[in-house]
């Protein structure tokens, strides 16, 4: 008695062919890739916010170092030098940049 149910075919048997994985199809590739560059890209974003956190946290230690400089003992030049910049970290607080300002309003000259 034969049967002829797909059980008892040849393919059905272990055959090398059946034991080696399927190749990746195209569909699958690109979600695989898409997948690995939202990661990469997650991991940019938050490497980026890292550095900027840290930058920032740099800037505030440099300003405070600036605004508590002691200048009675310096020349009229550098105690003119450590005003300006002063000057410049109180722009940056003031308008909460991060770069020096160029707004004459905050000029000594008229005082």
């Amino acid at each position: 008695m034969t049967s002829d149910s797909p059980l008892d075919s040849p393919m059905s048997q272990d055959s090398p062919i059946e034991k080696e994985p399927r190749p990746i199809g195209r569909k699958a590739a690109k979600a695989k890739k898409g997948k690995h560059q939202e990661n990469e890209m997650t991991i940019q974003a938050q490497y980026a916010q890292e550095r900027e956190y840290l930058r920032k946290k740099e800037m505030y230690k440099t300003d405070r170092e600036t605004m508590a400089m002691d200048t009675s003992h310096m020349s009229h030049e550098t105690k003119q030098f450590w005003k300006l910049e002063r000057r410049d970290v109180m722009r940056r607080r003031l308008f909460q940049d991060d770069g020096p300002s160029n707004m004459d309003w905050l000029n000594d000259e008229n005082h």
